[in-house]
């Protein structure tokens, strides 16, 4: 402890000098929030990304959606829409909506009315009809409604009046409102959408964005920061800063010292060897939460060797799990078994598939034809994130296991924004990478990551797609009995142990830490981040 506390005063004095220029005054004023980010944002709309990354940065602060999750009462809550009514073969569902909502007033912008049914419809229709003027724009696919099966499901959007809108599926889905509370279902401005086309401007939509949130856009310098200023006309209580300000660095140690040096007020994901040091420390306040989440290391299935499910299944034999526990989660996590987290009502794990057996593995090798193994690249993701503190490291500790059993691994990685394009595109052999839950439903773990839909839109990365494991899926959420739904999602977790299209690692504690002086800061347990709320507190000392 003395030599890392000796390290860190060592960089906290060259941080000092060279490596953070201090923060401009408007930044650290009493009325900003500076939060430590760990990566750019891929886009400004979460409709199109999956990025844990780019949904903390934009989706609960820019934008709502119809109806909320309450994790502690465990279920949906009121936002945009006030209430909703389920027809009773559970076909329709109709949801009125607030009717003084006002969306962002920005330089480029001036909304003329509230937010209304028009704006839901137009916000449901970019992603659902291929003949929306909006569909293409930005050119990035909607990979969560499409992997989550939302766009086959939904029949039509219609406004019904003003401020009530109906939604019509094509069959009964019991996670049909659990995905509509995700952070992906956000709500866009059809007026602004409109102004943008008239000005042959679609693209800005995504990257100068308007949305009802508590925070609106001000300015983005990549690799730098991004600033939201205060939403002055929002539904809610307006947000307790005037100003955030997300400082971006990708160095997991840099955040950190960022944070002790008062250059930011919030760091997420701080270094898992860091833990209990900063637990310790006075001024720093540490959160931590049992968060619904899973790192894996998936196979491309699209890909010889990993093709074979023998050639998978020995992998995942070959890799000591109990040893990356201690070595890169320093024991804040425990050993998943499948990759469904434990603590969901229909996990069943199957930690027989996916022991660390080495003989297993050489022989099982053998068997796919494989008696002196064979050479592969491991991608490793760059950013910290709640399920994987150290990929890098995981990735090192996978290497010298896999090298005892007679495969030769190379180490792969990028930065974020090309990372994920590359991986989308299927130009990996595997990878380590991982999954936090929207919504406490089960489905959140299957189809965005494993249907045969999830891997059109890229966002399988396993690459597999297998007929008899999306009919066990579909079978789960026809049902609103969850002891049927129970018995299908087993069945589906036996099949992934058989299959093995990856290996579930870890499921991660999730920790966040801040100055002491941040007040209203609470830690979601099924991932994002809510700051509208919280606000630096005003030094008890200072003149008024």
């Amino acid at each position: 402890m003395n030599k890392l506390i000796k390290y860190l005063s060592a960089s906290i004095a060259l941080l000092t000098v060279s490596a953070c220029s201090p923060a401009p005054e408007t930044e650290q004023s009493l009325n900003g929030l500076l939060y430590c980010a760990e990566g750019n944002p891929e886009s400004f709309n979460p409709q199109l990304v999956t990025s844990g990354t780019t949904l903390d940065m934009t989706a609960a602060q820019l934008y709502d959606r119809l109806i909320e999750f309450d994790a502690d009462n465990q279920q949906f809550t009121a936002a945009l829409a006030t209430s909703w009514e389920i027809s009773n073969d559970g076909l329709s569902y109709r949801f009125q909506l607030r009717d003084d909502v006002q969306f962002h007033s920005t330089d480029w912008f001036q909304p003329s009315r509230v937010m209304n049914a028009a704006d839901v419809v137009f916000s449901f229709e970019r992603w659902l009809n291929s003949e929306h003027p909006y569909h293409h724009v930005s050119g990035r696919g909607y990979p969560f409604f499409s992997a989550s099966g939302l766009t086959q499901l939904i029949q039509s959007v219609r406004a019904i009046d003003e401020y009530l809108v109906e939604i019509r599926i094509y069959k009964q889905d019991s996670s049909f409102l659990a995905n509509l509370a995700s952070d992906f279902a956000i709500i866009l401005s059809a007026e602004y959408g409109q102004q943008l086309l008239t000005n042959n401007q679609a693209e800005l939509i995504d990257t100068q964005p308007i949305g009802t949130g508590p925070f609106q856009f001000s300015q983005f310098r990549k690799d730098v920061l991004v600033r939201y200023l205060r939403h002055p006309n929002y539904w809610r209580e307006i947000a307790a800063s005037e100003q955030l300000v997300f400082r971006i660095a990708q160095s997991d140690h840099k955040r950190m010292l960022m944070l002790l040096t008062q250059d930011c007020d919030i760091s997420p994901y701080p270094p898992a060897k860091d833990i209990q040091w900063l637990r310790d420390k006075p001024d720093i306040n540490l959160q931590d939460t049992i968060s619904p989440n899973t790192a894996f290391w998936a196979f491309n299935t699209d890909r010889p060797p990993f093709d074979d499910p023998l050639v998978r299944q020995a992998l995942a034999h070959a890799v000591n799990r109990n040893a990356i526990l201690n070595t890169v989660y320093f024991d804040h996590a425990v050993r998943a078994d499948s990759i469904l987290p434990n603590t969901s009502w229909a996990h069943h794990g199957t930690p027989s598939a996916y022991r660390y057996d080495p003989e297993k593995a050489r022989e099982l090798l053998r068997e796919a034809g494989y008696p002196n193994g064979f050479s592969m690249q491991i991608w490793a993701l760059p950013v910290q994130r709640a399920y994987n503190p150290n990929a890098r490291l995981m990735a090192e500790r996978i290497q010298a296991d896999l090298s005892a059993v007679g495969v030769q691994a190379g180490i792969v990685s990028y930065e974020w924004s090309t990372f994920r394009r590359r991986l989308a595109d299927g130009e990996h052999d595997s990878v380590l990478i991982g999954w936090s839950a929207d919504h406490a439903d089960p489905d959140n773990f299957f189809r965005p990551l494993l249907s045969c839909a999830a891997k059109q839109s890229g966002n399988n990365r396993a690459q597999w797609c297998d007929p008899m494991f999306d009919e066990l899926l579909s079978a789960a959420i026809s049902s609103n009995d969850p002891e049927v739904r129970k018995a299908y999602y087993r069945q589906a977790q036996e099949h992934l142990a058989l299959e093995v299209p990856l290996l579930p690692i870890a499921h991660s504690v999730r920790f966040q830490a801040a100055r002491d002086n941040i007040i209203g800061l609470e830690l979601e347990p099924f991932g994002g981040i809510q700051l509208r709320k919280v606000s630096r507190q005003k030094p008890a000392n200072e003149e008024q």
